[in-house]
């Protein structure tokens, strides 16, 4: 394709995943012309039942679905814990829609007050109201199916646009063991259409839903790509952005440098700028753009840019039971519960117990995973498939300066670059969280009479790959990066849309909140233009 840069552009947007896809349709929408950079390629959406193919073949590695790996995607992990950035990530044409789970749900309201009401971390600069009107319009967007059931979420003006899925057979046996304990349950809303939609099909049950959904019932920022495309925005792939340049001032941003594949690097000019590439490349992107005014990086002159990393964390206990729990049939989940998620002080944070409807292998994992063929192949799938069960939990990390994302001085990328170094770790306050999220897991399956046989804890965890608060949020340019109009301090036309700008990232899955500020987000921009 033509890369060479637009004319007379009104806004440049930086990435092209739920955030900068959704902002850019909008912008359009209001008669503007705007321009999309994307790193990765354009996936060519016939071809998903391949990459399907691809990942439930045990020779194929999981990133290799999305074609992630080598010099352009390398990154260090220095920290603590090692981070494996690449496990999960997407570089092209839809970002990491195109692999996520799609569970979708609002931050609670204690999320946005977190500092006031339990003394961690910091409150956002605007409240739950604020955000209300855009979660009902990201809803609507993304075409989310929710029974609104769930009693301890915040208020909604209007149910979910879609029916929520029923729940699976599992769930009815969770929720038994449950409704013993007193653990009151609910059903999880899903980015993912329950009827036809659009143009798009209802999901038909392919189960594989993370790493690639081939149907397209998931949703997937190129719904939103080809939207915009449809009302005259330019998107761009294979052209990642090297550099941002300002005026003499170091008040505006004048120009997005980006290359292309022949190697060639063009100016992009515009009169806003959008950066919409996830909690490691925003940073990373903005410490790349160094200048006189700005030598600890553009946006930067608080320093915090790239710190405050924070994701979600996994806790879980999964075991056996003596009867069919037919897991493996749905590849998503269905019932979850809120309960134990808001906290009265800071001895722990917020939980979210996931009922897992994939534990154990699946039928075709243990038929291309094995040696045996035939009768004994089917003998051993007979035995040992359907009868595993497990409760899961995301779980809130503290904000704490100490994690971060910065640029490796030694190691570059495909263009020369300093690639992101990760630096990453738990304390307490998570350790105690888990611990906690462990005990209420094997309370339940105790209470099915399940055999456990396996737990993921403090020592064992990892991350959900929710890429957080590396540009922060805040009404003190000394404390953050970003005001509560997206908009960073030190820049007058450079907007930031992401995760990143989360001053605190609660435990709820968080792309329906990225999805909200990115439409408030693109409200100030058309302002401003």
């Amino acid at each position: 394709m033509n890369r060479e840069p637009s004319e007379d552009v009104d806004a440049c947007v930086v990435g092209a995943g739920p955030a900068g896809s959704l902002l850019a349709n909008r912008l359009a929408s209001e008669g503007h012309n705007v321009v999309v950079l994307e790193a990765g390629p354009r996936f060519d959406s016939e071809n998903r039942e391949r990459r399907m193919e691809r990942d439930i073949r045990p020779a194929h590695a999981p990133d290799s679905v999305w074609e992630m790996g080598g010099d352009r995607d390398a990154y260090s992990a220095s920290g603590e814990r090692h981070y494996p950035l690449n496990a999960a990530r997407v570089k092209g044409v839809g970002g990491s829609t195109l692999h996520w789970q799609g569970m979708v749900m609002r931050l609670h309201e204690q999320d946005f007050r977190l500092a006031s009401e339990t003394g961690v971390g910091v409150d956002w600069p605007l409240a739950y109201d604020d955000l209300r009107p855009y979660y009902a319009a990201a809803e609507d967007a993304l075409g989310v199916a929710g029974a609104s059931d769930n009693p301890f979420a915040p208020p909604r003006e209007r149910p979910h646009p879609l029916p929520a899925f029923p729940p699976s057979h599992s769930d009815s046996l969770f929720a038994e063991a449950c409704e013993e304990l007193g653990i009151a349950t609910h059903s999880v809303p899903n980015a993912r259409l329950s009827e036809a939609r659009d143009g798009r099909s209802a999901c038909v049950g392919y189960g594989t839903c993370q790493p690639v959904c081939p149907s397209g019932a998931k949703y997937d920022a190129t719904v939103h790509v080809e939207q915009a495309e449809s009302q005259g925005v330019r998107v761009v792939d294979r052209a990642p952005v090297q550099r941002l340049e300002h005026d003499d001032a170091g008040e505006r941003v004048t120009a997005a440098v980006y290359a292309t594949p022949d190697g060639t690097e063009h100016r992009q000019v515009a009169s806003e700028f959008v950066l919409a590439a996830g909690g490691v490349e925003i940073p990373r992107l903005l410490l790349l753009s160094e200048s006189a005014q700005y030598p600890e990086g553009l946006a930067n002159s608080s320093g915090v840019v790239g710190r405050y990393f924070t994701d979600h964390l996994f806790a879980g206990v999964g075991g056996t039971l003596d009867e069919p729990t037919r897991q493996n049939h749905v590849g998503f989940n269905t019932t979850e519960s809120h309960q134990f998620y808001d906290r009265s002080d800071d001895s722990r944070g917020a939980i979210k117990l996931e009922f897992l409807n994939y534990a154990g292998p699946s039928p075709v994992e243990m038929a291309l995973g094995g040696d045996d063929w035939g009768d004994a192949m089917l003998d051993r799938i007979r035995e040992d498939y359907g009868t595993h069960v497990a409760v899961g939990a995301l779980v809130e990390q503290r904000p704490r300066a100490a994690n971060r994302v910065h640029l490796d001085p030694e190691r570059t990328d495909d263009h020369g670059n300093p690639v992101p170094d990760v630096v990453w770790s738990l304390d307490d306050y998570e350790r105690r969280t888990i611990e906690r999220a462990n005990e209420i897991q094997r309370d339940i399956l105790d209470e099915l009479g399940a055999d456990v046989e396996w737990t993921v804890g403090p020592e064992t965890t990892g991350p959900a790959f929710h890429h957080m608060g590396t540009t922060r949020m805040g009404d003190d340019p000394e404390e953050s990066v970003v005001n509560a109009r997206l908009r960073t301090h030190d820049l007058a036309n450079l907007t930031i849309a992401s995760s990143s700008v989360f001053p605190t990232g609660g435990a709820m899955n968080p792309t329906l909140t990225i999805a909200a500020l990115a439409l408030k987000a693109a409200d100030h921009v058309a302002d401003r233009l």
